[in-house]
């Protein structure tokens, strides 16, 4: 891989390149490097998607709600050997 420097980068451009990163959940690094890919012609990797539904639920359940939860996924977990048959 190589590395380049960019100079004369006034500060109004960086702190909307930063922005934008952010906005993307990207480092600054890696956002650049998607422009670039893109200014020069190459397409970008496929990224898969986020998928936020289930973020309200994260944390909010007790020990004792963790642990029944976990027991009654337990039968997901068995192999019925006829199935394979």
């Amino acid at each position: 891989m190589s590395n380049i420097s960019i100079r004369g980068l006034d500060e109004e451009v960086a702190r909307a390149l930063k922005k934008a990163a952010a906005q993307r959940g990207l480092s600054l690094n890696a956002y650049a490097v998607e422009l670039l890919r893109r200014g020069a012609g190459f397409a970008l990797p496929e990224r898969s998607p986020e998928h936020h539904d289930l973020d309200a639920l994260a944390g909010t359940w007790t020990p004792e709600e963790a642990r029944e939860m976990e027991a009654q996924l337990g039968a997901f977990e068995q192999i019925d050997e006829e199935l394979w048959r």
